[in-house]
């Protein structure tokens, strides 16, 4: 008899199993990794990041540069793995009856 722990390891590999198999099958398996690694390259790092918010700094003066200057530079980077996220729980919800 198999224990709930198993059990439910067993439904998250099945149901994972199961997902990537209808990506593979409509061809969206291929798009979203491509749209990741897009996003990722766009979004680059953490170091890139900071680098590009001293870069802004320097740019404008640090006298003259808010954190919402700064949040309003790299944001729209954020929002790309956002819209990737969303639409990867779009097609989980459209398909939740694999």
């Amino acid at each position: 008899m198999e224990t709930p722990v198993v059990s439910n390891m067993n439904k998250a590999t099945q149901m994972r199993a199961a997902t990537n198999q209808k990506l593979i099958e409509i061809g969206e398996r291929e798009h979203l990794k491509e749209l990741l690694r897009a996003n990722l390259i766009d979004c680059g790092r953490k170091d890139q990041l900071k680098a590009h918010c001293k870069e802004v700094i320097k740019e404008k003066g640090l006298e003259h540069v808010t954190v919402d200057d700064l949040v309003a530079e790299i944001t729209p980077k954020g929002r790309a793995l956002k819209e990737l996220l969303q639409r990867i729980r779009a097609f989980l919800a459209q398909h939740a009856s694999l």
